[in-house]
């Protein structure tokens, strides 16, 4: 197995070279390649990421899932990983999809858990232990052989928020889908500024919007009024 590891960034100075050096340290082999693809950072991501000699490119489209194309049109890896840039997979991931594949999965994820000790952010971790679509997101990471993903196509990049569950929705329904009992960490920092239940609200409510065919615009706007979250983050 060739890993290809895609991680779409935008302004993410505080928290790339966590990442990369944190990938380069948990795989012992060669057999992988990190491709950051920025799409148009006004801080030092992408000169951080260059320095630290992985494929580092500015994206032509704005938007992850332009980002994360753009990636696998770099990419030369037979099995693409997805990650965002504030999560931490598994130290054990690249043995862990190798497990998959072998086993013959063609798509997964891992569980997740907060970066926080907040008893409300235990309990959204705790239901990602569960193998339904409602409980994957993008940021517990996403794995995808080549052969899928060319069966179900790219992420649509007209899609600027909910992109993660398209493509998971897409290949849940045609792939061989593997929830890795393992746990990905992710950034709590939403809730640095959001009540656990304004931002599960939110959350709610741009899914069934998404599910009634509501535009982007009417999904990004209704998610930046009701949450206060970072800004640039669309």
């Amino acid at each position: 197995m060739y890993l290809s590891i895609i991680i779409p960034t935008y302004n993410e100075e505080t928290n790339i070279q966590r990442l990369i050096e944190y990938i380069q340290s948990s795989i012992h082999n060669n057999n992988y390649e990190i491709i950051v693809v920025d799409a148009g950072s006004l801080d030092n991501t992408l000169i951080i990421a260059s320095a630290l000699k992985v494929k580092a490119f500015l994206s032509p489209i704005k938007g992850r899932s332009g980002q994360m194309n753009y990636g696998v049109a770099q990419a030369k890896g037979d099995v693409l990983y997805f990650v965002h840039a504030d999560s931490l997979p598994p130290k054990s991931f690249y043995s862990d999809i190798e497990k998959a594949i072998q086993e013959n999965y063609n798509c997964g994820s891992f569980r997740f858990q907060f970066d926080s000790k907040k008893f409300m952010l235990k309990i959204n971790a705790f239901f990602t232990r569960f193998n339904y679509l409602f409980f994957r997101g993008g940021d517990q990471t996403i794995f995808v052989t080549l052969s899928l993903w060319e069966q179900v196509g790219p992420y649509k990049e007209e899609m600027l928020i909910m992109e993660d569950y398209d493509f998971l929705e897409r290949i849940w329904k045609i792939g061989k889908f593997k929830l890795i009992p393992k746990t990905t960490i992710v950034s709590s920092r939403k809730y640095d500024t959001n009540s656990w239940l304004t931002v599960q609200l939110a959350n709610l409510k741009v899914v069934k919007m998404y599910r009634k065919g509501a535009s982007q615009k009417e999904m990004i706007a209704t998610y930046k009024n009701l949450l206060n979250y970072r800004e640039n983050a669309f």
